[in-house]
């Protein structure tokens, strides 16, 4: 009974880790992604007898793409990036000396009945080559909201999508700076068109965990092995 005592505990031990880690991927709300609600109405004009004044806002005639805080507006995701990289070095070195034997009062010097002359040779070679390449692909549209007009009138926007399908949970999240003549009459653009763009993809779920290695495993692929 008391053997099995230490293999209880550990049981109890990761049961507690990975109810912490279910907690942690369902604590989902982030508050700096949560979406900008539009500015607050100002308070009514003093009435002068005037048709229009510059606090009222007239939509009658306004463009429907977004420009102000709190607006909406749709980013096309167009994401295709590919990168090699090739590296090869080869380097070759050859090195021989040779000293002969000394004359000491006109006879060679010997050791051995052989002449103590001295030579050496050295050849030295190294071979290197590497490659790497990498290709990244994404698409599809996530609507975001305009959280700060600059003073040059250019437009900050942020947002967040969330698909929860069957047991799997997958976030996209895109955050830069739009300028508003790139915006197309359909109140969208292209995320190529995004200033210091910032685009997470993750998911999180049965699926995630099913392709993430475990921390056995990562910590032999660590740079903590020394071997």
């Amino acid at each position: 009974m008391e053997a099995l005592f230490p293999y209880s505990a550990l049981a109890f031990a990761l049961l507690l880790l990975s109810g912490c880690a279910v907690m942690q991927q369902q604590k989902r709300d982030d508050a700096m992604w949560a979406a900008t609600p539009p500015e607050p109405a100002q308070s009514a004009p003093v009435a002068d007898g005037s048709i229009y004044h510059d606090e009222q806002g007239m939509e009658l005639f306004s463009d429907s793409r977004a420009h102000r805080t709190g607006d909406i507006l749709t980013i096309v995701l167009v994401e295709n990036t590919q990168a090699v990289k090739k590296a090869s070095t080869s380097t070759s070195k050859t090195d021989k000396t040779s000293i002969g034997a000394p004359t000491i009062f006109g006879h060679t010097l010997k050791v051995g009945g052989q002449a103590a002359s001295i030579g050496t040779d050295g050849d030295r070679s190294f071979d290197g080559s590497g490659s790497s390449s990498q290709s990244n692909q994404l698409t599809g549209n996530i609507t975001v909201t305009v959280v700060k007009r600059l003073a040059n009138g250019t437009l900050m926007v942020r947002g967040e999508k969330w698909l929860t399908i069957n047991q799997g949970q997958e976030l996209i999240r895109i955050a830069g700076i739009v300028r508003p003549q790139d915006i197309g009459q359909d109140n969208s653009v292209p995320s190529t068109r995004v200033a210091d763009a910032r685009i997470s993809y993750t998911g999180r779920g049965t699926l995630a965990d099913a392709n993430t290695q475990g921390w056995l495993s990562r910590f032999f692929n660590s740079k903590w092995m020394p071997f």
